[in-house]
């Protein structure tokens, strides 16, 4: 597939300020240091991690837009724009399957606004409330969907948003990510 194996890492508004933002809540890592990990985990992947960060609606927009004209994957952290932006939810729309969306917290144990997503119902999956790990695991996740873990197996079953891994697929990937223990 060209372009298959490019990832794109995309943050939306305020997460340039990870590391000084709220660190009670978000912890104290920088977007710097997270996209270092994210980029040398899709390097072992055999990934090439395209890592971008915008405060501009429209500029997530383009690069959704790049990452699938390139068939590349996504990885995405829309911020607050998660709650309201129907175009991002547009644009990730056009996306065959390959999409995993981030949140460092549990949206679903803060306010009642944060519990809203309008880009969900456009992801492949979503993984939310392990604060700076999400983001490995959504790149694990996507991994996964590529078998880019299993070199030998056939990423062709998994090229659109109806074909998922199964759950025991998930739960072996993740017995292997951790030595064969528990998570």
């Amino acid at each position: 597939m060209n372009g298959s194996r490019r990832v794109y890492l995309i943050n939306g508004p305020n997460l340039s300020r990870l590391g000084k933002r709220e660190p009670k809540v978000y912890g104290s890592t920088s977007l710097r240091e997270i996209e270092e990990s994210f980029s040398r985990l899709a390097s072992s992947l055999g990934y090439e991690a395209v890592c971008i960060q915008s405060d501009s609606e429209s500029e997530i927009i383009k690069t959704i837009h790049a990452a699938i004209d390139e068939s590349a994957g996504i990885v995405i952290n829309p911020g607050a724009l998660t709650h309201y932006s129907y175009a991002i939810a547009d644009a990730l729309a056009q996306a065959p399957g390959r999409v995993v969306e981030v949140h460092i917290t549990n949206p679903y144990s803060r306010e009642a606004w944060r519990q809203k997503s309008v880009v969900s119902a456009y992801v492949t999956g979503t993984i939310s409330g392990f604060g700076m790990t999400s983001y490995l695991l959504a790149l694990r996740a996507l991994a996964a969907i590529d078998g880019a873990e299993n070199p030998g197996a056939d990423s062709s079953e998994h090229s659109d948003r109806s074909s998922r891994p199964s759950n025991k697929q998930a739960e072996r990937q993740m017995e292997q990510d951790s030595g064969g223990g528990p998570a």
